[in-house]
């Protein structure tokens, strides 16, 4: 079977738009938000996410370069076997596959939980498997039923922090009456318990809690072999990146810190129900559970999506067995996608059944595997770029090109690779560490015994 670069091209610009800040918008930001401001203070929560902003914007600088150039489906593994290594390109679809299928075990079980909420008496395995379901299908369809999913349940999120933003800022100016409060608060719970009232440390353990909540941008990489003009479509998204995280992220915690005293955050429940109560607004815990519900939604039709893609990558390049890459008349992977959602409900049945062993191991996995994948994508473009001028290519041929070549490459590295080292530093998530670095070396191992076998076999 032939080989080809991208799958049927069915997104259109509105849809790749949202995609690129609704994948990043998940159940992080509503509901552990308040519990990173209750480790790393009102201050250093801005300062940690500021800092998450501007490495997955360098990210996005990068990619942007890659993604133009080639808009290929499963995008990070065919740039990173090609201008890094073919054990490197295997490693990295691997370790973005087990990201997003693990997400999708917990995303399931969440939705189960939330819907328990309003029908108490229904089992949460009932309504898990009516998410699969319907997940399932939405991708099965089509590419452009996928997208137009994502891009309704992406504007539901992005509306309902807009809201909080707004009302959040009236009631802190005094517009709107906090309960509670005889005074507008201000900014006085940044300073009445001085800057870092947990030690500036909080910062550092706090600043890998907001790299694993910006995952998910990286997606425009994966919808590039699938948008009908990515060379016009990918950068406008990659370029209003910055700002957009850092009104609706940074602009949330700030209001969040705000109204909210650290002591008090992330201590019962979510920030914006907090916030939203003390304003008044009538069902404020159901309206929130309703945005919450469509943010695991969300996250789990783009975990399908990019698990699915990823695997079709990996036949498409010969790596697996031919049958991933089968498709539709729609153009849409059936095997891989059937393949993901067995993945997924694995998953699902680990954090049940092996919760403290085999899923813990998973988890620990995934958490990292992000990071390491902004890695390669930031080498793959310092890689990519020599090897472009070196084939005798003019720098201007390039639709889109990485602004200050090679230090945004180099900083998006460093920056990713500290993170994970990072990680050493908190006992808490250091068992990361312990796990994905030998998985890594496994992969390596096992993707060159392969090829070893594959061409003794030949020979």
């Amino acid at each position: 079977m032939a080989k080809q670069t991208h799958l049927n091209r069915q997104m259109e610009s509105r849809h790749v738009l949202m995609i690129s800040l609704g994948g990043v918008i998940g159940t992080g930001l509503f509901l552990s938000s308040g519990y990173t401001i209750h480790e790393a203070g009102p201050i250093g929560t801005l300062l940690a996410y500021t800092i998450g902003a501007v490495l997955v914007y360098l990210v996005m600088l990068c990619l942007g370069e890659l993604a133009v150039a080639m808009p290929y489906t499963g995008a990070f593994h065919v740039y990173a076997k090609k201008y890094i290594g073919p054990g490197t390109g295997f490693t990295v679809a691997i370790l973005y596959w087990l990201t997003w299928t693990i997400a999708l075990g917990s995303e399931f079980t969440a939705a189960g939980l939330i819907m328990q909420h309003w029908f108490p008496h229904v089992a949460t395995w009932i309504w898990s498997l009516v998410f699969m379901v319907v997940i399932f299908t939405v991708n099965a369809m089509s590419v452009r039923w996928f997208a137009e999913a994502e891009f309704w349940f992406a504007s539901i999120k992005v509306v309902a922090i807009i809201a909080f933003i707004i009302l959040g800022g009236l009631a802190m100016v005094g517009v709107l009456h906090l309960q509670g409060h005889a005074h507008a608060p201000f900014l006085s719970n940044y300073y009445k318990n001085g800057w870092f009232p947990n030690g500036f440390g909080g910062v550092f353990t706090t600043m890998l809690t907001v790299n694993f909540a910006f995952s998910g941008t990286e997606l425009i990489g994966i919808t590039a072999g699938e948008t009908k003009d990515p060379a016009h479509t990918i950068p406008t998204a990659i370029r209003t990146t910055l700002w957009r995280l850092i009104i609706f992220f940074v602009g949330s915690m700030f209001v969040m810190a705000a109204l909210i005293p650290y002591q008090q955050a992330g201590v019962t429940q979510s920030p914006f129900v907090l916030v939203f109560k003390a304003i008044g607004i009538p069902y404020a815990a159901d309206i929130m559970n309703f945005v919450v519900l469509t943010a695991i939604m969300s996250a789990a039709n783009s975990g399908l999506y990019a698990s699915t893609r990823m695997l079709w990558s990996l036949a498409n390049e010969g790596t697996i067995p031919k049958i991933f890459k089968r498709t539709t008349k729609r153009d849409v992977p059936l095997p891989a996608l059937i393949t993901s959602m067995l993945g997924g409900i694995l998953a699902l049945l680990s954090s049940v059944y092996a919760a403290g062993s085999v899923y813990l191991v998973l988890v620990s996995i995934s958490g990292l595997a992000v990071v390491l994948v902004w890695m390669a994508i930031a080498l793959s473009e310092l890689n990519f770029r020599k090897a472009y001028l070196k084939a005798g290519h003019k720098l201007e041929d390039l639709v889109y090109q990485t602004p200050g070549y090679p230090v945004v490459p180099w900083l998006a590295f460093i920056l990713s690779g500290l993170s994970c080292l990072l990680i050493w530093f908190d006992p808490n998530q250091r068992i990361a560490l312990y796990y994905t670095l030998p998985f890594v070396a496994i992969c390596y191992l096992g993707y060159y015994a392969h090829q070893k076998f594959t061409h003794s076999k030949e020979g």
